[in-house]
């Protein structure tokens, strides 16, 4: 893609950027990193709350990871195909960068911040649909942030927001059977840490009607007794008495 194609929106977002309050900056300079941190630890509560669902909610949460990696490699890949230069050196007239400019080599498109938070955002939209609402905003920012500082053309993080969740897609489609595999198979196992690593699983609720749950032992659980209701003629005590009654009135015949 030309870069003057998207150079003009970089200019204005830079010098909106030097005429932004001091805290602005600092701040969007701190989110810019600490975004991709964010997302990690999202991963990790994603994979704990899924340690008591069914394997298949755990599988999408622990590819979710391994999908945000694939989406990086697939963004190098790019920068060393493309090689273009940052913004932050190639363009003329543009207020300086609030973040230091990479140095030659560590090329522009497209934005690897981007394309790591696009894939974490529909990776963990996938396995948890909820935190949508979080991970999608926080995708954005990462994005705008990466501009706002002055290290990406506008075009490098649209392009990395849609690598990112693209690639983050095709690869939870591909892995999550696979994955579910494993995990059943996991959930087997009496290795400790893998036990610990998947979870024990959905709770078994009880079955009320089986004999595990009312007890062999218990007159009133098994149907029997004063207060189940049943006379005396049924049940062990009331079938042998019926069969004493029986043989009396044989016996008693001529």
């Amino acid at each position: 893609m030309d870069p003057s194609v998207t150079s003009g929106l970089y200019r204005d977002i830079t010098d909106l950027a030097q005429q932004s309050p001091s805290w602005v900056g600092h701040f969007v300079e701190i989110g810019t990193e600490a975004v991709i941190l964010i997302f990690g630890v999202l991963f990790l509560v994603s994979w704990w709350r899924t340690r008591s669902a069914d394997s298949r909610a755990m599988a999408v949460a622990v590819v979710g990871p391994l999908a945000t990696a694939v989406a990086y490699v697939c963004s190098e890949l790019f920068k060393s195909a493309v090689q273009e230069d940052r913004p932050c050196r190639a363009v003329a007239g543009a207020a300086a960068s609030l973040a230091t400019c990479p140095p030659v080599g560590d090329w522009s498109f497209p934005s690897n911040h981007s394309t790591i938070a696009g894939a974490a955002a529909i990776a963990l939209a996938i396995a948890w649909r909820k935190i949508a609402i979080l991970t999608l905003p926080l995708a954005l920012f990462a994005a705008f942030s990466r501009v706002f500082v002055g290290v990406h053309y506008p075009h490098d993080v649209a392009v990395g927001l849609v690598l990112g969740g693209l690639v983050a897609t095709l690869v939870v489609l591909a892995l999550t059977r696979p994955a579910r595999a494993l995990i059943e198979t996991m959930r087997t196992s009496r290795t400790g840490v893998v036990v610990w690593f998947a979870g024990p699983g959905p709770a078994v609720r009880p079955d009320i009607g089986s004999g595990q749950v009312h007890g062999e032992g218990s007159g009133q659980a098994s149907g029997y007794g004063p207060e189940s209701g049943h006379g005396a003629g049924h049940g062990p005590v009331g079938d042998s008495r019926r069969l004493r009654r029986q043989r009396g009135r044989h016996g008693a015949r001529p």
